[in-house]
């Protein structure tokens, strides 16, 4: 019997780990593959621009399409500045101590949960305590508060991996703390924040149960942010699980799916031209 060497043991976990690696790959594709199949044949444009009839069994789904962009978008409006904020103070202002980790505790503890809860205390707080009501308001507010330790931990990490000689190079010619942090620290953390805002674009995008408590399903074009609204993701489910439409609700996920890939793509494509710039 061959004895085994330690160079066929770490030639047996490579493989076993590109395997694992392609395995993920090929469901991912394989998902991807289903839903454009069977929802790609049916996007035309007058699905793309018209509004939804008799329940959504028939018309298009542009509504949808303006709630999604509309609660999705301020959602990250809201939370973007308050996490990179956040992560800034962390790092950069203050040092190591008891509140700084019960800070980061919390931003975890945020982060595992369900988004059903929060779709209660938006529905208890938002929409009725502050009288926001069924809205895009309340949608938005609800999603930034779970897109925020995303945000936090991400904008966290990449400062943190900006080499300590940018700040000494920068102090040493003159330069003020926030000089240095604007002008140094968050150009070259920039793509690794922007990573963790695109994931948080993402999840917005693609999150239905505390959407459906806190803005609505409404089929209607929403005017402003105090509108009720329903975005593509719970358009979907709505068609789906109530049998509905199967075809519609195919061809919503497909505008899904392709929304959110295109999301990545660009800010992927970004973020290594912001790199190449940097070097």
């Amino acid at each position: 019997m061959p004895k085994i060497t330690p160079i066929h043991t770490q030639a047996m976990a490579v493989t076993f780990l590109w395997l694992l690696a392609l395995l993920t790959l090929g469901a991912l594709a394989f998902v991807i593959a289903y839903i454009l199949y069977h929802g790609l044949p049916l996007i035309t444009w007058e699905f793309l621009t018209a509004s939804p009839s008799n329940m959504g069994r028939d018309g298009g789904i542009f509504p949808m399409i303006v709630g999604t962009i509309y609660v999705a978008g301020l959602a990250v409006v809201i939370a973007a500045p308050i996490g990179v904020a956040t992560a800034i103070y962390l790092t950069e202002y203050t040092r190591e101590s008891r509140f700084t980790q019960i800070l980061r505790f919390g931003a975890d503890c945020l982060a595992g949960i369900p988004s059903i809860i929060f779709g209660l205390f938006g529905l208890v707080f938002f929409v009725g305590v502050l009288g926001f009501k069924l809205s895009i308001l309340s949608g938005a507010l609800t999603l930034a508060m779970m897109v925020l330790p995303t945000i936090i931990r991400t904008s966290e990490e990449a400062i943190r991996a900006v080499p300590a000689s940018f700040r000494d190079v920068s102090f040493g010619l003159g330069a003020t703390r926030w000089q240095m942090v604007t002008r140094v620290v968050l150009r070259s953390a920039l793509p690794g924040i922007g990573t963790g805002i695109v994931l948080s674009i993402g999840r917005s995008i693609s999150e239905t149960a505390a959407v459906m408590l806190t803005a609505g399903s409404a089929l209607h074009l929403p005017g402003s942010v105090f509108d009720p609204s329903r975005t593509l993701a719970l358009h979907f489910y709505t068609l789906s699980r109530e049998g509905i439409s199967m075809e519609k609700a195919y061809a919503t996920a497909t505008v899904l799916v392709l929304t959110i890939l295109a999301i990545n793509l660009l800010a992927y494509c970004l973020m290594q031209r912001f790199s190449v710039k940097k070097r």
